[in-house]
């Protein structure tokens, strides 16, 4: 254990598999008191379970990014129950189903805008209202290298509601970098995540199909997106305001 994160209080949505999971622990291991937050009770109790077989500090809390209501409760609980929320890391997202744009049901699109983007906003606008008013604070959101950075067919939600999300972050930076509150993003490109596989592949299957199509010859690991979530958060980044971090081995380079 590290402390790189002593004394803060962390709230990570999306936090019951995959980076978020990931990025719960790594927050843990380095310090902070971390509240687990998901859709999915079960899940987020199982990251809290890790986060303290591995001696950290956690709490879950079921919420929901797209009901206004659940992400006021969620700021709500975490600072009443831990005394603050310092750090705020906005990983909830889904991928959706895949489909060229002249097929893709409305009902789709609309539920990936729903989670990736106004899941987004909703989650700033409740941590913010709290920041600006306790001394400021920082806030990483997950956005991804398909959207602003790079296309691929058949992903129109998924990249539209990325882009979005990488833009979101910049003009949110702007406007309350004044507050104390430094706003940046992180672009991951395919991870090993359950996300990443598509319909009946294998962890082998997959890094096979990506070994030629990543310039550095695999997939990345949940390890190396937590590592630029935590650098972004930390006071090392302290000049670093508006950045949408790219971690895809070189596949938008």
């Amino acid at each position: 254990m590290t402390e790189r994160f002593a004394g803060k209080v962390v709230l990570v949505t999306g936090a019951g598999s995959g980076i978020g999971r990931a990025s719960a622990r790594g927050f843990a291991r380095e310090g902070a008191v971390v509240v687990a937050s998901g859709v999915r009770a079960e899940s987020i109790a199982e990251t809290v379970r890790l986060i303290t077989e591995e001696g950290g500090l956690a709490s879950a809390v079921t919420a929901d990014v797209t009901r206004p209501e659940d992400m006021a409760r969620l700021v709500e609980i975490t600072v009443n129950r831990h005394g603050g929320l310092h750090v705020a890391h906005n990983n909830a997202g889904i991928f959706g189903r895949p489909a060229p744009v002249g097929d893709l049901d409305l009902a789709d699109w609309q539920a990936v805008l729903d989670v990736n983007l106004t899941g987004v906003l909703l989650s700033m606008q409740h941590e913010i209202q709290h920041m600006r008013s306790h001394g400021g604070g920082t806030i990483v959101n997950t956005s991804s290298n398909i959207g602003y950075h790079g296309r691929r067919p058949g992903l129109a939600a998924y990249a539209a509601s990325k882009a979005a999300v990488s833009v979101l972050t910049r003009v949110a930076a702007l406007d309350h970098i004044k507050d104390g509150i430094r706003i940046n993003s992180v672009s991951p490109g395919a991870t090993e995540t359950p996300m990443s596989l598509r319909p009946g592949e294998d962890d082998a299957a997959r890094a096979a199909r990506l070994k030629d199509a990543v310039p550095i010859g695999r997939i990345g690991n949940t390890r190396e997106v937590v590592d630029a979530v935590l650098w972004l958060a930390s006071d090392a980044a302290s000049f670093v305001v508006g950045h949408d971090l790219v971690a895809d081995g070189g596949v938008t380079a």
